[in-house]
């Protein structure tokens, strides 16, 4: 069941009254601004459950230009041992996503929040990073009732 699925069944926003973004692809204009006016109106935080690699943080970016205060909600570099991730679920980085990682680092958007630089540094430290479907190894429901709800208790 697709990850968006899975939190709507579950009703987590009744839980956790936020807004969890996720993305397979870059998100359009209308989609950014939908967002923007949605946290506007309902005054809620907003998420991004992301995977841990170049492409989620890319992503994250693009929502970031409409939703500047969005927070990276997971799957993060720093999640990857914190949350025992098994080693089958790590992906080794490339060469090219090594090169593209630095080249991350180098950007504005990127610079002014710590807490991509340092996940992104930890990134480049141990040369792995998952997908958010790596959870789905401790079971079908860790995402929605122990690992969504610990990181946001938690405010990580």
């Amino acid at each position: 069941m697709e990850l968006f699925s899975r939190l709507a069944k579950d009703k987590f926003y009744n839980r956790f009254p936020c807004i969890i973004v996720t993305a397979k692809w870059q998100p359009d204009v209308a989609t950014r601004l939908f967002l923007k006016k949605m946290k506007t109106e309902l005054k809620l935080p907003v998420f991004a459950l992301m995977d841990s690699d170049l492409y989620g943080l890319k992503i994250m970016s693009a929502y970031d230009l409409t939703t500047p205060d969005i927070k990276w909600l997971g799957i993060r570099p720093s999640d990857l041992d914190k949350y025992e991730i098994p080693e089958q679920c790590r992906l080794r980085m490339t060469e090219h996503d090594i090169k593209a990682a630095k080249d991350l680092l180098e950007e504005d958007f990127v610079k002014k929040n710590p807490v991509w630089v340092d996940e992104l540094n930890l990134m480049l430290k141990t040369k792995q990073n998952a997908e958010i479907q790596a959870l789905s190894s401790f079971g079908f429901q860790y995402l929605p009732k122990t690992y969504l709800p610990l990181k946001l208790k938690q405010q990580d």
